[in-house]
């Protein structure tokens, strides 16, 4: 299925939901260590971040950075698509509240500060709310 480029529909179908658990930024010189289970690796000049399970970095005895809740955007967004994440930014930017973006194929996803998670969930319902009316008057 062809992911939205429509930046109105985008905001409108936003559909944010919370993911279970707590997620931590872990990075690793070269390579991410065998049975590990991230949710998300990019690899820089530096070393390999990963975004893991907070009880799971735990258990492992890994340092860790950035406690974070793990929000996913359920509309189906297209990766050529433009805006949604300045969109979403901007919004959680009035609130005061960081976030770190990962595109998926299907999904964007955000990580938030744990402590700011149901502040973001609401910021974002309200900007959807904003694009569904909006769509209603045009």
């Amino acid at each position: 299925m062809a992911g939205e480029k429509d930046l109105q529909k985008l905001l409108a179908e936003l559909r944010p939901e919370l993911n279970p658990g707590r997620f931590v930024y872990c990075t690793f010189p070269g390579r991410v260590p065998a049975g590990l289970a991230p949710v998300v690796t990019v690899a820089e000049q530096e070393g390999v971040t990963a975004v893991v399970a907070q009880q799971e970095a735990e258990e492992l005895g890994l340092p860790y950075d950035y406690l974070a809740a793990w929000i996913t955007l359920r509309v189906n967004s297209a990766l050529e698509a433009v805006g949604l994440t300045a969109a979403v930014a901007g919004r959680l930017t009035e609130e005061g509240i960081s976030c770190n973006v990962v595109a998926g194929f299907h999904h964007d996803h955000l990580f938030v500060a744990a402590a700011d998670a149901e502040r973001a969930l609401h910021a974002l319902a309200q900007l959807a709310a904003q694009a569904q009316a909006q769509a209603e008057y045009a």
